[in-house]
């Protein structure tokens, strides 16, 4: 896998990350994700909790990952390089822990389709990054050489 295929790779999963998490940013639209959630997961009658869209605590952390992640994710877009690629593979699995630890705490089982699709994140990035290396494309002068967006990318 040559470096650009690699940091296509780290743009795409940012693209995936802004859609996922950028409702979450704003109180409004975090609350109105919240009730849609909540709706779902009674619709399909599952077992455990979902997050409470009336208490201002939730609301409030879920702002800042959401605020956090839009963040990052467009600046993995703006600026894709092999180093935010490496530290979004570090998040994933980080993430992953904590919804794992939820699940396992009684958290709707929704969440286990957002943990899928963390994991597969990080492999594709961690699989594409390592390709990139063992291709030879890493080295000091093009690790921070990052390709202009262009249509197709």
């Amino acid at each position: 896998m040559t470096l650009l295929n690699a940091l296509r790779v780290v743009r795409l999963s940012a693209l995936y990350d802004l859609v996922v998490t950028a409702g979450f940013a704003f109180a409004v639209t975090a609350t109105v994700i919240f009730d849609g959630l909540g709706a779902l997961h009674n619709n399909l009658g599952l077992a455990g909790s979902t997050p409470d869209p009336g208490d201002p605590f939730t609301v409030m952390f879920a702002n800042l990952m959401g605020s956090v992640v839009t963040v990052w994710a467009l600046f993995r877009i703006l600026r894709p390089s092999l180093a935010a690629g490496a530290a979004d593979v570090g998040a994933r699995v980080l993430f992953s822990l904590g919804m794992s630890a939820a699940l396992v705490q009684g958290a709707s089982p929704l969440l286990l389709l957002m943990l899928i699709l963390e994991i597969v994140w990080a492999l594709a990035q961690g699989i594409a990054l390592l390709a990139a290396r063992r291709a030879g494309t890493l080295n000091r002068s093009s690790a921070d050489k990052v390709p202009p967006i262009a249509a197709g990318s």
